[in-house]
């Protein structure tokens, strides 16, 4: 059996230096990719309405 597809790309990105210590501090380093997911979809989604506001 297995585990079941998270239906998830992986992706490398580039931190500066000391972000991702700031991250862990607040979450913890084990919560690192799961916040920065939380961020980038928060953020994704405001610059998505703020076009459909626009155009």
């Amino acid at each position: 059996m297995g585990r079941p597809p998270l239906n998830v790309r992986s992706t490398n990105i580039r931190l500066p230096e000391g972000l991702g210590d700031r991250i862990d501090k607040l979450v913890g380093r084990q919560r690192r990719a799961a916040f920065i997911r939380e961020v980038l979809e928060r953020e994704v989604e405001r610059r998505e309405n703020e076009q459909g506001k626009a155009g």
